[in-house]
């Protein structure tokens, strides 16, 4: 439960209640059984439509008795690889229903990574679109296409689902790993209930709620922003993809589909504190994680900001409290005291606990602990230690890594890793894994990658000890894209005759050169701005990227540009400008030249829609 008076000041919780049959009732459960109390109920909304739970449900039963004829049973992991949609939320309740386990997937990465990550969870089954479904079945599995296999799926007759046990994994997420691969993260249903019945507890979420979906598919967030909403009641509402990397549009859409409940990762969290809110805005609480939170929020929000921190190791969250307003802002906001059922343990290196007021480990125990990593036994137990606090019989704590110091009032303060990881975007990434696949490159005879800061940007540069000639970092990049997720590529590439040492023969990361301009990815034969339009864009786009400058010809992607950082450019534009400028147009352009042709396009469209007078008067004012 979260103290410090959470309901303090925030609007009181929807009075409708929701109890299912029985309070050990796991999640897919409960959405039963409300479904069968308020069918009617809307369950998912988006832009194409609303899906009741008597839909909902009819939909992921016809899909669980196809599933289990498939092979889908207790602890059998099914991959799920749909985009944010009703029919994703459909397929993972299937896959529930079914008794099995959701591998969760995010369709945008490789398909490298994509087949790799199913071939390690021994996924014996893929739902996934058409266009990829082939590209992901093989020996040993199937795919599933619910457009295509409608017929087979409706032909199946009715089956009785059996409720999962609390022990029976519910879900698997894959996070970077060290050793060049990355490890898939096991969750029981008894470790989801927790967090479901803290989050209902901890914000009154019931049926009159609606929540937000905008978290990553691949990331565990989005498993929060479903399920606690789902399984007491209440609406979700899906995000489209223009929306949920726009603080601006964010916000809007936030108020405009009266959102009572909301995740939003930080990065686009401390942007929103600025937001002009109206007083009357449905949203009680917006809920913050993934990355460090900078800002405290003014004392006129008219909701909470509860600040988040949890592995997904431990189901999402394992810390959580509302941020006060702090007009002095002299230290970072804390991450919250633990969730319910939730211990954390700030201990020394030998595994003692540290003094009060001392910075130490952070170890977590309690029920959302999970089972471990798919696969990696040692790692396991490398990570997995048994609990000497508990009298729980095979009790054990998550060693996180991470530093944390507890306040006198309770809450924990974050103070860093004490390893390479690091997050970018909210997502966490093992530097060592991304030099990994560097070195499959045959250019490359070595490699190391660190991460770098520019501002309040963090990227990743990578180094390079060349096999010959030195390669060009755009085909550096373009070849790990074909491996690693978007978030894992470097933005840099810095050719070096050998990696610096430290005396231990480490790699001596002071030692490493910052990137200069030459060693960008996605660098084209330099040309200078041709008209005003250009010259103002390359400013913008500079400015943005953190370059001193960019050519017209360069690719904002592949210079370190991304969906965040193409919206504030987006931003920038349209106040330059006064044209709209979209997403779309940057992401079809790619270059300053490309882009340039575009606004100014708008901008003759606009002037063709003006009226002489209108015309006059803005020949006038320039």
């Amino acid at each position: 439960m979260l103290s410090g008076g959470l309901a303090a000041g925030i609007r009181a919780a929807a009075p409708k209640e929701f109890a299912p049959e029985s309070l050990e009732a796991t999640v897919p459960q409960r959405v039963a059984a409300f479904s069968r109390q308020e069918p009617d109920t809307p369950a998912l909304e988006s832009d194409a439509g609303r899906m009741s739970y008597g839909e909902l449900i009819r939909a992921a039963d016809r899909l669980a008795a196809y599933l289990r004829r498939l092979g889908a049973g207790p602890d059998v992991p099914i991959g799920l690889c749909l985009p944010r949609s009703f029919e994703r939320v459909v397929a993972a309740l299937a896959v529930w229903r079914a008794g099995a386990a959701f591998v969760a997937l995010d369709p945008a990465w490789p398909k490298d990574r994509l087949r790799a990550l199913l071939d390690d969870a021994g996924a014996p089954v893929v739902v996934a679109q058409p266009y990829v479904a082939d590209q992901l079945a093989g020996p040993g599995r199937a795919s599933v296409v619910l457009e295509r296999d409608a017929a087979a799926i409706d032909a199946c007759p009715p089956f009785e689902a059996a409720p999962p046990k609390a022990d029976d994994l519910a879900y698997l997420v894959y996070t970077s790993g060290s050793t060049g691969a990355a490890k898939g993260v096991e969750i029981t249903h008894g470790a989801l209930l927790n967090l479901v019945l803290w989050h209902k507890a901890a914000f009154g979420t019931g049926p009159n709620d609606r929540a937000s979906h905008v978290a990553g598919l691949g990331f565990d967030a989005a498993v929060w922003e479903l399920w606690p909403a789902l399984a007491a009641g209440a609406t979700v509402v899906l995000a489209d993809d223009d929306v949920r990397t726009s603080p601006q549009a964010l916000g809007d859409w936030l108020v405009r589909r009266q959102i009572t409940t909301a995740f939003v990762p930080t990065t686009l969290a401390e942007p929103l504190l600025a937001h002009p809110w109206p007083a009357d805005t449905a949203l009680r609480f917006l809920l913050t994680g993934a990355d460090t939170l900078h800002s405290y929020p003014p004392a006129d929000l008219p909701f909470a900001v509860v600040n988040n921190y949890g592995p997904t190791e431990c189901t999402v969250v394992a810390t959580s409290g509302v941020i006060a307003p702090d007009a002095d802002g002299a230290v970072l906001p804390p991450i919250g005291r633990p969730i319910a059922e939730t211990q954390i343990h700030l201990l020394d290196s030998d595994g003692q606990p540290v003094a009060d007021g001392g910075v130490g480990e952070i170890f977590i125990g309690g029920t959302g602990v999970g089972r471990g990593y798919r696969n990696r036994p040692e790692l396991t137990a490398e990570r997995f230690v048994p609990d000497p606090f508990s009298d729980r019989p095979g009790a054990r704590l998550y060693r996180t890594g991470d530093l944390g110091r507890r306040r006198p009032d309770g809450q924990i303060e974050f103070h860093g890793r004490i390893d390479d990881q690091v997050k970018i975007r909210g997502h966490r990434v093992e530097p060592d894994e991304v030099a990994a696949a560097l070195n499959r490159h045959p250019a490359v005879a070595a490699s190391a990658v660190v991460a770098r800061e520019t501002g309040c940007q963090r990227s990743l540069a990578a180094y390079v000890v060349p096999a010959q000639a030195p390669p060009d970092p755009t085909a550096l990049r373009e070849f790990l894209a074909a491996l690693l997720p978007d978030y894992m590529l470097p933005g840099s590439f810095t050719s070096l005759s050998a990696l610096p040492l430290t005396a231990n023969g480490k790699l001596d990361k002071a030692a490493l050169p910052e990137p200069g301009y030459g060693d960008l990815a996605g660098l084209a034969p330099s040309r200078e701005p041709q008209t005003p339009t250009e010259a103002r864009l390359a400013e913008i786009v500079a400015a943005v990227l953190g370059l001193e400058r960019v050519g017209i010809d360069d690719n904002f992607f592949l210079l370190g540009g991304h969906s965040l950082l193409a919206t504030q450019v987006v931003m920038r534009a349209r106040e330059a400008f006064g044209v709209e400028v979209t997403l779309r147009h940057l992401f079809e352009a790619k270059t300053v030249t490309r882009l340039a042709e575009a606004v100014e396009g708008l901008l003759l469209e606009a002037l063709e829609g003006m009226s002489d007078e209108e015309a006059l008067r803005l020949a006038a004012a320039d």
